[in-house]
């Protein structure tokens, strides 16, 4: 099954959070303050691979996450970093981000990588915070949370020869007499339904891949037939082999048709040079084909009479390709890749407050995290956390929502009651 688009969720691991801890050992004096700092979360990566032409894992599976950190240790022990995830995609992929809409990746050769989805810091333990003058803190920081995103990956086959012709003219039969490619053949219109991939040895040993596209018919470009959903796998072939079946009355109205939608989707596909092969020789007399050779010639293509059925003239074509292919330099991609500042992004200081009668509900992952991390039951504890909260603008946004002395502030599962220092 060819799938050449798809959309993922992905998620970076969350930094583990800081601990508090204290050193007491034999004879140790003044042990002081041992928290470690907790790891960083997982990084996700996107990879481009050779060995892979669609997308049809991510049919299968589409949410991938990265591994947490863990927390920090006593004994000033670092947690663990969480371990990264590199997810493979084909070469020629384009990468979205979907609520944006922004380019943020264009993966064409082998092994290149990007980062999606950067990990979450690890929080501080309380050995870090130790000062002169603060030498037995009580507090911790929490892990920097995971991004979470949603991506489109769209495909876009690398080829370097593009087989271009209306149905049934011949294409899927000329990449299995000239690659190792076994297409669907039969004799009906669209039988072949995806792009087809064929690799045609050269005699140094290099391969040269060749792509049958699907079979375009007038309005292509608008989406008529198969051919819209394929046009933009000929956008970067280096050269098009242009398959006319000879035997059909009008060979040069079919040729016609295809060029008029190539040059109404725009694009790299009014630049690609085209070859022209003449197919079904075998069936036709030889006044016709020279006819259509010749004029096709005047109009400066260079022209292969083949019958690709018997592999007729199929040597002189892919000899003339691959002299082509390297003549022709690979094109230059114009895909505008935009600045991915998401991938970095952890920011979720955001909160709403819920207001019920006399209870004021705080929601919000940054503050949620902090208060999970503080012992509320340690005075100078329970004063970071209101600095901090302060400096987030959270008493403001309460005395918005007109809450009283004596009214309830909820976090999680704990509450506070309220007053106003200022009274």
């Amino acid at each position: 099954m060819f799938i050449d688009k798809s959309k993922i969720k992905v998620t970076s691991g969350a930094g583990g959070n800081g601990i508090v801890a204290w050193r007491r050992e034999k004879y140790v004096d003044k042990g002081g303050p041992a928290g470690g700092d907790g790891g960083k979360g997982g990084n996700v990566y996107l990879v481009a691979d050779n060995n892979l032409s669609t997308l049809l894992d991510f049919k299968y599976r589409s949410i991938f996450s990265a591994q947490n950190g863990d927390n920090g240790r006593s004994k000033n022990q670092h947690g663990k970093n969480g371990e990264h995830i590199f997810i493979k995609i084909p070469c020629g992929s384009i990468v979205k981000d979907n609520e944006t809409g922004k380019v943020i990746g264009d993966l064409v050769k082998d092994g290149q990588k990007i980062l999606i989805a950067q990990g979450g810091r690890g929080g501080r333990g309380n050995a870090r915070f130790a000062t002169s003058v603060k030498r037995a803190p009580q507090f911790c920081e929490p892990g920097e949370p995971g991004i979470g995103r949603e991506l489109e990956i769209e495909l876009k086959l690398i080829a370097d020869v593009g087989l271009l012709g209306m149905p049934n003219a011949g294409k899927s039969t000329l990449i299995s007499v000239i690659s190792a490619a076994k297409p669907k053949i039969a004799n009906y219109p669209f039988t072949t339904l995806v792009p087809n991939l064929g690799i045609i040895k050269t005699p140094d040993g290099d391969g040269v891949v060749i792509a049958d596209i699907p079979g375009l018919i007038e309005g292509a470009s608008e989406g008529t037939g198969l051919g819209h959903e394929f046009l933009r796998h000929v956008e970067r072939t280096r050269i098009l082999a242009h398959i006319l079946d000879i035997f059909e009355d009008d060979p040069m109205k079919n040729f016609e048709i295809i060029n008029a939608e190539l040059q109404k989707y725009g694009g790299r596909l009014t630049e690609i040079p085209q070859v022209i092969a003449l197919n079904k020789i075998d069936i036709v007399n030889e006044v016709k084909a020279d006819m259509l050779k010749e004029e096709f010639e005047n109009r400066g293509y260079s022209v292969f009479p083949i019958s690709a059925a018997t592999a007729k003239g199929a040597k002189e074509l892919v000899d003339y390709l691959i002299q082509k292919i390297d003549e022709i330099p690979p094109p230059v991609f114009d895909v505008k890749v935009e600045e991915d500042e998401i991938a970095f992004d952890h920011d979720d200081s955001e909160f709403f407050i819920l207001k019920e009668k006399h209870t004021f509900t705080i929601q919000g992952g940054k503050i949620e995290r902090l208060v999970s991390v503080t012992d509320l039951r340690n005075q100078e504890a329970v004063y970071r956390l209101q600095n901090i909260l302060k400096s987030m603008g959270v008493d403001d946004a309460l005395k918005r929502e007109n809450i009283k002395d004596g009214d309830i502030v909820k976090i999680l599962d704990y509450e506070f009651e309220y007053y106003n220092e200022e009274n």
